[in-house]
C-alpha cells in the first residue's frame, strides 16, 4: 500500500506543508485574481513547498471540472508583422495575472482550432466577409466561444466586433503627401480588393494625377524589403512612398538608407498602422492608425474573461487618426495627430 510520502502530491498535501487554507494554495498556483490579497511571503512559501513537493496542477482534470481551459488564444494572420507581435505581447502580459495563457494560432486557422478545443476567449485579427467563415464563427460563439473579432462587415451576433473606419484614414495619408508632392509610388501586398490601395488610387485620381511607380510585396518584412529595393533601385523612382503597412513603410525607410537616400529630404514614407515599432523608429514614421489601441483590445479581452463572460456582442470603434512623424516632415519634437 502506498504512504502519504509517495503518493502524488495534492493541493491538500501542500496546503498543510505550508500551513495554509487549500483556497490560499489553488488562488496562489493558479494565478486567480484573488491571489493578489495574499501577502508575497505566503505567496512564495506556496510556490516553494509546491516545488519542493514536485505539486504539478492537472490542468485536464480542472478544464472539465471548471468549464475552463485558462487558455486565450490569438488568430493572426501575418506573425511576422509587428503589429501583431505588439498585439501579442500586450494582451499576453494583461492575461497572465488573471491565470491565464496566451498562444498564438499559426497562420489564422481559427477554424480548425475551434474544432478541437475552446479557449476561454479568442482575438481573430481577420475575418473576410465571406458567408461560410461568418456561419462558422456565429457557430462557435453558439457554442459558448467567447470571440473578438476585427472587422469592418460583421455585425455582433454573439461575439465582440472591433471596427476601425481605416479607409478613409488612409486617403488622409495619401491627401498628406500630396500637399508636398506629385510622385507619389507606393507599396502594398495587392493591388486588387485592397481597401488600403484602393485609398491611394482613389486619392490620385480625385488629385488629377496619375500613378506613381506601385510594387507589390509578399506579407513580411523581407518581401516587403525586396519589393521597396526594386521600386526605389528604378531610374524614375519616387519622391514620396505610401505604404499600406507600417512594417513596409519601415523596410522601405531600411532600403534608403542603404542608398543613401535621406528621409525625408530625399524620400518621404508614411505607412499604415500606427505601430509601436515605426514609432520608435528612426526617423519616426508618419502613419494612420488608432491611437491606444493595443491597451484597449487588451481591456476589451480581459473583460470577456471577467466582468463581460458570456455578454451579448458588442461593436467597439476605434477611429483612425493620422500621426505626422519624422519620416514625412523634418524633426520637430512631439507627433502631430490629425
Amino acid at each position: 500500500m502506498s504512504t502519504g510520502m509517495t503518493d502524488k502530491p495534492t493541493l491538500r498535501t501542500v496546503a498543510a506543508a505550508a500551513g495554509v487554507s487549500i483556497a490560499t494554495v489553488s488562488y496562489v498556483l493558479s494565478g486567480h485574481p484573488r491571489s493578489q490579497a495574499i501577502s508575497e511571503t505566503t505567496a512564495r512559501r506556496v510556490r516553494d513547498t509546491a516545488n519542493r513537493l514536485g505539486y504539478r496542477r492537472n490542468d485536464a482534470a480542472r478544464a472539465i471540472r471548471t468549464g475552463k481551459s485558462d487558455l486565450v488564444l490569438l488568430s493572426l494572420s501575418v506573425l511576422a508583422d509587428p503589429w501583431a507581435q505588439a498585439v501579442a505581447a500586450e494582451i499576453s502580459a494583461a492575461v497572465t495575472p488573471l491565470g491565464k495563457t496566451a498562444l498564438i494560432v499559426a497562420d489564422g486557422d481559427w477554424r480548425t482550432v475551434l474544432s478541437n478545443r475552446t479557449p476561454d476567449v479568442i482575438f481573430i485579427d481577420h475575418v473576410p466577409a465571406d458567408p461560410d467563415l461568418v456561419a462558422d464563427l456565429e457557430a462557435f460563439a453558439a457554442r459558448g466561444v467567447q470571440i473578438v473579432a476585427f472587422s469592418e462587415v460583421l455585425e455582433p451576433r454573439g461575439f465582440d466586433v472591433i471596427r476601425s473606419g481605416a479607409e478613409p484614414r488612409c486617403h488622409l495619408a495619401v491627401e498628406h503627401l500630396l500637399k508636398r508632392y506629385t510622385r507619389i509610388g507606393a507599396l502594398t501586398s495587392k493591388t486588387e480588393g485592397s481597401p488600403r490601395f484602393d485609398a491611394y488610387r482613389n486619392t490620385m485620381a480625385a488629385a488629377g494625377l496619375p500613378l506613381g511607380p506601385v510594387a507589390t510585396f509578399e506579407p513580411h518584412p523581407e518581401g516587403a524589403y525586396r519589393a521597396a529595393r526594386a521600386l526605389l533601385t528604378e531610374a524614375d523612382r519616387p519622391t514620396a512612398l505610401y505604404c499600406t503597412t507600417d512594417f513596409a513603410a519601415i523596410a522601405a525607410i531600411r532600403v534608403a538608407h542603404r542608398l543613401h537616400l535621406d528621409v525625408p529630404g530625399d524620400l518621404a514614407v508614411i505607412g499604415v498602422g500606427n505601430t509601436p515599432e515605426g514609432e520608435r523608429y528612426d526617423p519616426s514614421l508618419s502613419t494612420v492608425g488608432p491611437v491606444g489601441f493595443n491597451e484597449a483590445l487588451s481591456q476589451i479581452m480581459v473583460d470577456r474573461l471577467t466582468t463581460r463572460e458570456g455578454a451579448p456582442g458588442k461593436v467597439f470603434d476605434f477611429p483612425w487618426q493620422l500621426i505626422v512623424r519624422d519620416s514625412t516632415s523634418p524633426a520637430s519634437g512631439a507627433p502631430s495627430l490629425q
